[in-house]
């Protein structure tokens, strides 16, 4: 999608802090982050959100939980835990309207999320 800020990431017409990246998924810093550490991982092909049907395609999904689960291994979070977000509509607050999940390391969270 042409308006779409993440397809302009992947495509480098933006540019961000990669921190993983395969043929399927692309894992980036947030620009304004939520935690000390926050990572947005995304696919590449362009999914709508988590409903969207296309994610099950071709062991996609599959794919993006390998993704968060090296992620996670290589930047050391897994010692103290870390929070995988994935927001689906306007009353989850999606803002981008491209499947990604946060997340999100480095300090304690609280609970409930909402």
């Amino acid at each position: 999608m042409s308006d779409c800020v993440f397809c302009k990431i992947i495509n480098k017409e933006i540019p961000s802090t990669v921190v993983y990246e395969d043929e399927r998924v692309i894992a980036f810093k947030d620009i304004q982050p939520a935690a000390p550490t926050h990572i947005l991982v995304i696919p590449k092909r362009h999914i709508n959100n988590i409903a969207d049907p296309n994610l099950l395609q071709d062991g996609l999904a599959t794919d993006l939980m390998k993704a968060i689960q090296t992620v996670t291994q290589e930047l050391g979070l897994r010692e103290n835990g870390f929070r995988v977000v994935v927001n689906c509509g306007r009353d989850a607050l999606e803002s981008v309207h491209h499947l990604h999940f946060h997340v999100l390391a480095g300090r304690s969270m609280s609970w409930p999320p909402g």
